[in-house]
């Protein structure tokens, strides 16, 4: 790691390095065994898949403002590793209720752990650090490690010899990284107390007890929330269209309050948030209509080895760990001379690549053979556009957010951060819909015409790399007044 970094950095790198091993072993593995083992359709599926991974980043709402107000983040993330394990271990069960009941622990757990980190690497800086963007990077490639460990190791195991072996292993993947944090808090200085002891003492056990609690109204969520519609919408959108307006009202709040340059650098933080939601919702089909793609339409030999599908998500963290430390290194240079691209110019040139990504694989197509299959290369050059995407975007953000948002809002502010993926694996369940089956079981994929299979992948990620590419370029003709309006934040 880069020298001049706090070294509670690599407390929280390591914690969130297992944390991802535990998020991504399991979502690797969570539409195959929506399919090929409860024999659910492509439909079904993508809407259970989209409404986890809604909440999953819906939840950092609520867990950022109650470390803010009551916890503390230290003591948040321990919380939240916890319930997460336990959700993994109760996907053990091997049933629906089981899984259900799981994936609403993790949600809930996940509320805790996510925001929280990343708020106190962010405190770990002084204001101004110019190795901030960078630390942020170092704790990205973290992430992707982990999702690289999971992807490598934990899906594929679970893919070929059981689900169970699969979901046990992220489990105990989290338990290491609680011990971990627990074990390294000493090197954090001091960040991430509550806010007032007493008050923590008096309102803990309710937070705890209730956050418990929240567990079956989740599991029903998950498992009744697409049947219950209003005007239109089922009930999961409009949940998040509450947190949305409560998100918005709070920061809108704040920033009129506190001047007009708080007031504009809010105002910036909401677009992003916006865009933000455009780059994800495309970009995480990877979870969805990108795995069942390859598994489907993708030749995955390499010579006698027979890549499982779940394993070709391993692109994205292994480009992440090769280039991240040279776009850590990079920013910091750039910074030097004065040349570092603004944030919102990054956000647009990232939304470019990702489009180009998905174009990519319209050529792949040309190469297809006489089984339809596009040849494993071409998936792996969208990977590898996607991924310098996703790192002129996505650790950029992380920092971004810390330094836009009211200090005393930070957690509150990375929670509304969150909340704009969640709004992306809404929509990301919504356009996987579109590429799927809507036969249930394995009897559907194997009679699946593997020519029209392709021909309709093709459309529907031909038509998302031309509007990622037309929306990228938009916010790029924009960054300049974006930038101004955040008054020297950079």
């Amino acid at each position: 790691m880069s020298q001049g970094h706090p070294k509670g950095l690599y407390v929280c790198f390591g914690a969130e390095m297992f944390e991802r091993l535990c998020y991504y072993g399991m979502r690797g593995l969570l539409t195959l065994y929506l399919i090929k083992a409860l024999m659910m359709g492509d439909t079904r599926a993508f809407g259970i898949y989209g409404a986890y991974t809604a909440m999953v980043y819906a939840a950092p709402v609520w867990g950022g403002k109650l470390a803010d107000t009551v916890l503390g983040y230290r003591r948040a993330i321990m919380f939240g590793g916890i319930v997460m394990a336990i959700g993994e271990f109760l996907i053990l069960g091997g049933s629906e209720f089981w899984l259900f009941l799981g994936m609403s622990a993790i949600i809930i757990g996940n509320g805790y752990f996510k925001a929280n980190i990343s708020t106190i690497v962010g405190k770990l800086y002084k204001e101004g650090d110019p190795l901030r963007d960078s630390g942020f990077t170092i704790f990205y490639m973290g992430i992707n490690v982990g999702a690289l460990l999971a992807t490598l190791v934990v899906a594929p195991i679970g893919e070929t010899h059981g689900y169970m072996w699969g979901f046990g292993l992220a489990g105990v993947g989290m338990i290491a990284g609680v011990l971990q944090f627990y074990f390294g808090q000493g090197k954090l200085q001091g960040v991430g107390e509550p806010p007032n002891m007493e008050f923590y003492r008096k309102w803990s056990k309710v937070v705890y007890g209730g956050s418990l609690a929240a567990i079956p109204l989740l599991y029903a969520l998950i498992t009744k929330g697409q049947d219950v519609v209003i005007l239109g919408q089922d009930l999961l959108f409009w949940i998040l269209m509450g947190l949305l307006v409560f998100v918005c009202f709070n920061l809108l709040r704040a920033g009129f309050t506190s001047g007009n340059v708080q007031r504009d650098r809010i105002i910036v933080l909401m677009i992003l948030m916006t865009f933000n939601v455009v780059f994800w919702a495309f970009f995480e089909q990877a979870g969805t209509s990108l795995t069942m793609f390859a598994d489907r339409n993708v030749d995955r030999e390499i010579g006698s080895y027979l890549m499982p599908a779940s394993q070709t998500q391993f692109f994205n963290p292994a480009f992440i760990i090769i280039f991240g430390s040279i776009f850590s290194v990079m920013w910091v240079s750039l910074s030097k001379i004065g040349k570092n691209p603004n944030i919102p110019l990054k956000f647009g040139l990232g939304i470019v690549q990702l489009g180009l990504g998905f174009l990519m694989l319209l050529v792949g197509s040309k190469f297809a053979g006489p089984d339809d299959r596009v040849p494993l290369f071409f998936l792996g050059v969208m990977y590898l556009l996607h991924t310098t995407g996703e790192l002129f975007l996505s650790p950029i953000g992380l920092s971004m957010v810390t330094k836009l948002a009211p200090k005393h809002m930070t957690g509150s502010a990375m929670g509304a951060w969150f909340l704009s993926f969640a709004f992306s694996m809404y929509v990301a369940a919504l356009l996987a819909k579109f590429t799927g089956v809507d036969d249930s079981g394995v009897e559907a994929v194997v009679q699946l015409n593997p020519a029209e299979s392709l021909a309709n992948y093709m459309h529907v990620f031909g038509n998302i790399g031309l509007v990622a590419v037309g929306i990228g370029v938009g916010l790029v003709l924009l960054s300049k007044p974006l930038n101004k309006m955040m008054h020297g934040i950079t």
